[in-house]
């Protein structure tokens, strides 16, 4: 239901002949992860330290996203566990300061579409898929496209980019939920 409104409240709004640039709003963005420790499910968070994005909400595909965080000041549930993952067996931040992410396509439209890009972590560049949905923030008009909400989820295997320390301890699935408060 909630994306049959948001499809309907855009397909009333005004077409836009391109890209438009968006920014994103740091404080009230996450980008959560979460992992398996111990067998146990754990949580985690990860602060974006820039993102450039062109989103074209009449021509989804078009759109592109690069995105850079910071594995230094990310938190992972306590402080063995992020104390572990800054260091050299898992996110070496030391030699390593930035996670970056480039779409290299976009495929959907505004009801869910699919992020394919590039993830660097530890230096070691893959390719990984998102699912995004596009939502209007709580409180905007209705046709509002200034002020959106963007999920992304996914889940990608640590060892695929070396950051495989650890590995009786935690497994090597980390789960992606990164919530983007976006504005033009």
């Amino acid at each position: 239901m909630r994306i049959l409104l948001l499809c309907l409240t855009f397909l009333a709004a005004p077409a836009w002949s391109e890209p438009q640039i968006y920014r994103l709003d740091v404080e009230q963005s996450d980008v959560g992860f979460t992992y398996t420790f111990e067998g146990g499910e754990k949580r985690g968070t990860m602060p974006v330290q820039s993102a450039e994005m062109r989103i074209d909400l009449d021509n989804v595909p078009a759109s592109q996203v690069n995105v850079t965080l910071n594995p230094s000041k990310a938190r992972a549930g306590f402080i063995f566990a992020t104390q572990m993952m800054k260091g050299p067996e898992v996110l070496d931040t030391g030699n390593h300061p930035t996670i970056q992410f480039r779409s290299t396509s976009v495929k959907g439209d505004l009801s869910g579409a699919t992020v394919i890009g590039d993830l660097t972590v530890r230096g070691v560049t893959r390719p990984v898929t998102l699912q995004a949905g596009l939502f209007r923030q709580r409180g905007t008009e209705v046709g509002d496209r200034d002020n959106l909400t963007i999920l992304l989820t996914g889940a990608i295997d640590r060892n695929d980019f070396g950051a495989g320390g650890f590995g009786s301890y935690v497994g090597p699935t980390i789960g992606l939920r990164i919530v983007a408060r976006i504005s033009r």
